[in-house]
């Protein structure tokens, strides 16, 4: 089971993970980025701190917006991983591909140097 919500702070969507997420949630994560996207956000953070497990499926949308986000200019920076989530990112090579912080306030530093 896993709730996604989304608050918004000085401009900034902040998605809220609380669960796991695997292959059926990850629609839902996927639909909840597309939205914030959708309503012209350029600065993401993804909070991370209740995210308990992320499946390939969770990893690979990430992985989807990649391009898309670098092409339009969009921040988004992941925080406040459990060690055991952040070495799945790691041990897959997604630590180098993704923007990743320890806490909020290095992740909202880190969005404005990303956005355009």
């Amino acid at each position: 089971m896993v709730r996604i919500k989304r608050i918004q702070e000085d401009k900034i969507d902040v998605i809220v993970i609380n669960g796991e997420i695997d292959a059926s949630s990850s629609i839902e994560l996927d639909l909840t980025i597309a939205k914030s996207v959708g309503e012209g956000f350029k600065k993401i953070l993804v909070d991370c701190t209740s995210l308990e497990y992320i499946s390939s499926a969770g990893l690979g949308v990430f992985m989807s917006y990649i391009e898309e986000f670098k092409d339009s200019g969009i921040g988004m920076v992941l925080f406040g991983m459990k060690d055991k989530v952040e070495n799945t990112f790691s041990i897959l090579g997604l630590a180098e591909l993704l923007h990743i912080s320890i806490d909020k306030q290095e992740a909202k530093k880190l969005v404005d140097e990303l956005s355009v």
